[in-house]
């Protein structure tokens, strides 16, 4: 007996529902296993799946295998961070699995995500690109009180508007304030605290960094597409 989840993006792991969930099959059917499926992390040629059973509380308080060894194929996974985090090898534990694929089915997931070399000099309507540039990037730079590397920063990827207008930058917008929040603890906490200050937030800096590599990319792309076109046409 096979029970399916589907998790697009967040990794293959059980969350507490969904183990309870299986504990229900597991008790109608002591030979359930729960398959998992992230179907945005499955790539070209390869499909993102774990299968797991419960561990029973019993055996683990008495210090025993929940797992018995039946043959010496196959491998165990080897767990991701999130999983371990959501209760692996304490509430369930991972069975190694394979699976056989036919052409048509081998065909398939070799086109998946597949581009064409025209795809890069796929022009944008003007337009829409204006508009993602602009929602990528709005704000005042002398209305905040950033440092001088980030005032640079915004000032590069700035979009100009009408003259009296605002530099614009939208969506770097709270970054920015956060990365100056970020500097500013950085000076006043003590390097013990300055440690573990971070764990868990977002990393303004190289969110940063990120929309600027995009936004630079994206725009040579659009100039080059746009100048090969006018001379080819």
């Amino acid at each position: 007996m096979v029970v399916g989840w589907s998790q697009p993006g967040f990794g293959c792991w059980l969350s507490g529902v969904d183990i309870n969930t299986q504990q229900s099959f597991e008790a109608l059917n002591q030979r359930a296993v729960a398959v998992v499926v992230d179907p945005i992390q499955s790539v070209k040629g390869k499909v993102v799946s774990d299968a797991f059973r419960l561990i029973n509380p019993q055996t683990m308080m008495l210090g025993q295998e929940p797992r018995q060894t039946t043959s010496n194929l196959g491998h165990l996974n080897k767990p991701s961070i999130q999983a371990l985090i959501h209760g692996l090898n304490r509430h369930y534990y991972s069975i190694a699995i394979n699976y056989r694929k036919n052409e048509l089915e081998e065909k398939m997931l070799l086109n998946l995500y597949k581009k064409k070399w025209t795809h890069e000099l796929t022009l944008q309507r003007f337009d829409s690109h204006s508009k993602t540039n602009e929602q990528t990037v709005w704000v005042a730079i002398g209305t905040f009180e950033i440092r001088t590397e980030t005032r640079v920063l915004l000032f590069i990827i700035g979009c100009r508007g009408t003259y009296g207008d605002p530099w614009v930058v939208q969506e770097m917008l709270n970054l920015a304030i956060k990365y100056n929040k970020a500097v500013q603890e950085e000076d006043e906490l003590p390097p013990e605290k300055l440690a573990i200050a971070n764990v868990g937030k977002q990393d303004a800096k190289k969110h940063l960094e990120e929309h600027v590599s995009n936004l630079m990319s994206s725009n040579i792309i659009q100039t080059l597409g746009t100048m090969l076109d006018t001379v080819v046409l």
